[in-house]
């Protein structure tokens, strides 16, 4: 807005107003004392310019970026969390006993389960943020624990996650302006859902409890006799059985109010147990089903589910540069699918339909690595064709079979 305010341009505007009969040349107590207040208003535009940008989302700050956000739509930056992973231990140990593995500290936090002799425990990564999600395998003891042989950490269970960069809340600040949230309409299912630490994307679906048409929960007149004609059954039950029929009857049983939420972590895999089991008590609790509990309202019922993972298989020629060969490319090949992989489960959340692996992405992401001239013959599980997965899977890379061939 104020480019055009310099120190160069305001001089000039200053000094064109001076009279000509008096002296203006550099060096001169005018020009020295235009110089000196050119320079005092330049700087006054400069933070003026900032001024004008901090007042806008698309050019503010991070700093007031979050002040309008806050105040026009209630976000805030979300912060960083600690990693939840999965510990493995000899012996029952106590909560709160610290161990480390490689430069990381984590300690014990909630029983999982007993298995197969082995003792199953939350491991929480004492440092915030993804690198929590990095380390796997034996642990070394902080605090001495007796009798303690095996202390593994063998899977990521919560994965951390790093304070939301700037750009990712402007964009999401964006978002909620385009798309009003309320009231457990489609987009606030997908605000709070996504605000759930370890979720990194949401789909949300109107599900229904099963085939039957609202009207076919209406009993027919002779349940009634039935239901009092039974003998040899236990109180509770009979007490069960009146309570559906009376509902059923004053057409209180429905399909209706049901919502599907299926998840994918923020690294963009297949979400743990845990973390879904975390994700459908924030929202609507099992055990309270319906009673709005949670995130959704009065009525929904809700269930949740993770991302399913499909194995993909991949067959190919490679054509070589001289004095290439396979084991020369083979770690770039595979870093250039999974990394095609991870962008597809990356989109997964944004997709209507189900996601595709397509051949024409593959060959371009092999032709970009050194060594390789060209690639023919590609094959999707053994297919020559682009793979459709089922909805709400992503890929999951298999085995790679390539076929060599050297160019001189």
């Amino acid at each position: 807005m104020f480019e055009d305010k310099t120190y160069e341009n305001l001089m000039k505007e200053k000094l064109a107003q001076v009279k000509s009969t008096i002296d203006k040349r550099e060096g001169s107590l005018i020009h020295f004392a235009c110089g000196a207040n050119s320079a005092e208003a330049a700087q006054m535009y400069i933070t003026l310019e900032w001024m004008f940008r901090q007042m806008f989302g698309d050019t503010a700050d991070r700093e007031y970026l979050a002040k309008i956000a806050y105040d026009t739509r209630g976000l805030i930056p979300e912060a960083a969390t600690h990693a939840v992973l999965k510990g493995k231990f000899n012996i029952e140990v106590k909560s709160g006993i610290r161990f480390s593995l490689d430069d990381l500290n984590y300690y014990v936090s909630d029983f999982i389960e007993q298995k197969d002799g082995f003792f199953y425990y939350q491991m929480i990564c004492e440092t915030l943020g993804e690198t929590g999600n990095r380390n796997f395998g034996d642990m070394i003891p902080i605090d001495y624990v007796p009798g303690l042989t095996t202390c593994e950490l063998t899977e990521v269970l919560i994965p951390g996650e790093d304070e939301e960069d700037t750009e990712t809340f402007r964009q999401r600040y964006f978002n909620s302006l385009n798309a009003q949230a309320f009231g457990g309409n489609r987009i606030d299912y997908i605000e709070k859902v996504n605000a759930i630490p370890g979720v990194g994307g949401v789909k949300v679906y109107r599900a229904w409890n099963s085939e039957l048409k609202p009207a076919e929960f209406i009993p027919p007149a002779e349940t009634l006799e039935w239901i009092n004609g039974l003998s040899d059954v236990p109180e509770a039950v009979k007490t069960w059985l009146d309570a559906v029929y009376v509902a059923g009857k004053n057409q209180q049983l429905t399909v209706g109010g049901t919502v599907k939420l299926v998840i994918i972590d923020s690294t963009f895999m297949v979400p743990s147990e845990v973390l879904v089991d975390q994700v459908q008590t924030a929202v609507d609790p099992l055990q309270n089903a319906g009673e709005g509990v949670g995130i959704a309202p009065i009525g929904h019922v809700v269930r949740v589910e993770g991302v399913g993972e499909e194995m993909v298989d991949l067959s190919f020629a490679l054509y070589y540069q001289r004095d290439w060969t396979w084991d020369d490319v083979s770690g770039y090949v595979t870093e250039a699918i999974e990394g095609y992989f991870k962008e597809l489960a990356e989109s997964w959340a944004d997709q209507d339909e189900a996601l595709v692996v397509r051949i024409s992405q593959i060959e371009s992401r092999l032709l970009s690595i050194p060594g390789i001239l060209d690639v023919a013959n590609t094959k999707i599980n053994e297919e020559a064709a682009n793979f459709t997965l089922e909805l709400d899977y992503i890929p999951v890379l298999g085995n790679i079979t390539p076929m060599e061939i050297t160019i001189s």
